[in-house]
């Protein structure tokens, strides 16, 4: 047949409870990766930023960014996963294992944990757990998503329904912190942030107050750096004809800006330790200019530790509309129409105590 040998993709009926998925591409990360990554991004965070700062705190070396890592893992699951996606829509549960190194090698597997096809039986919501190794076997990254994917006939059967259960939030004895890794000689200068821990407060609200406007190259080479393969987010030919007539900005992308963002108050949230939700409320495109806000939800200690605090955000990111208002839900709970993504997610930062 023409074209077997090219690889189209998993379709909703593809998919089997428990069916593991060990994913193509293992990627060896370098100081390459970190600097395009700054680039597209505008990331400032001195622990990523520095070698001589990150030994300062106890590590060996600078640590890649921890999205940068999420999105390389996350882009070896889409050709098996969501090459055939119509959205991905939401994360949870997912923890940061360990520390990811330039000269480190990236591979990862995912188990398929849940099915729902949709009332429509043209597409259905598939959940995966992927977690993503280093060289050493060792798990660096591990998450769960979901994804609205297409079928390839109405008429396929359908398995039960299986929505897996979620925790609202990674508990705190189960954050893993980098081995070696101290505050207790934290440089707030060359930080440039002078707030630790002690400084936020649950309820407080946080104008992350700078704009990012994507650009089309920008947000593709940005796709690309992550080899993402999805159909989506790259070929104008074929979205032409989706309902929006252009291409979708990698929902992830946005996530990386919201994050750099932050910077803007939250300097020294220099390390995500989970990320207990996520999802994409709404589409984005080049030309769109991104704020984003954050709010405190929780402020606990790490056990056994007195140089490092953790703080629970939620972290909105909105298109075209300035954050200082914090867009948000209305009264019926509806998003503002402004709002792309809500992102529930837990950080490290220095104590002073």
């Amino acid at each position: 047949m023409a074209g077997s040998k090219t690889g189209r993709g998993n379709f909703f009926e593809d998919f089997r409870l428990g069916q593991e998925l060990v994913h193509a591409t293992p990627r060896t990360v370098g100081a390459g990766d970190a600097a395009l990554y700054l680039a597209l991004t505008g990331t400032r965070f001195a622990l990523n930023s520095s070698v001589e700062f990150a030994r300062g705190c106890g590590l060996p070396s600078a640590p890649l960014d921890d999205l940068l890592v999420f999105h390389i893992v996350f882009g070896k699951t889409v050709p098996d996963v969501s090459q055939n996606a119509i959205a991905n829509l939401g994360y949870a549960d997912c923890r940061f294992l360990a520390p990811v190194y330039a000269g480190d090698t990236l591979a990862a597997r995912s188990r398929v944990i849940g099915l729902r096809e949709n009332a429509n039986r043209q597409s259905g919501i598939v959940y995966v757990r992927s977690t993503g190794t280093n060289a050493r076997g060792e798990p660096v990254l591990d998450y769960v998503r979901w994804v609205m994917v297409r079928k390839r006939s109405e008429t396929a059967p359908a398995a039960a329904a299986t929505v897996p259960t979620l925790a609202r939030a990674v508990p705190a004895a189960s954050l893993a912190l980098p081995a070696g890794l101290t505050f207790e000689r934290y440089d707030y200068a060359l930080a440039g942030s002078p707030n630790s821990w002690e400084d936020y407060a649950p309820g407080e609200r946080i104008d992350h107050a700078d704009g990012v406007t994507i650009e089309e190259a920008e947000h593709m080479m940005a796709t690309r750096l992550y080899q993402n393969t999805a159909r989506v987010h790259f070929n104008q030919h074929a979205q032409a004809e989706n309902r929006f007539g252009r291409r979708l900005v990698y929902g992830g992308h946005v996530m990386s800006l919201a994050r750099a963002l932050s910077f803007n108050g939250l300097g020294n949230a220099c390390k995500i330790a989970a990320i207990n939700g996520g999802r994409h409320v709404g589409p984005s495109f080049a030309g769109d200019t991104i704020y984003a806000w954050s709010e405190v939800l929780e402020r606990f200690e790490i056990p056994g530790r007195r140089d490092v605090g953790a703080l629970r955000l939620r972290t909105l990111a909105c298109k075209d509309c300035p954050a200082a208002d914090f867009p948000d839900k209305d009264a019926q709970e509806k998003f503002d129409p402004a709002v792309v993504l809500e992102l529930d997610y837990t950080v490290l930062l220095p104590r002073r105590g």
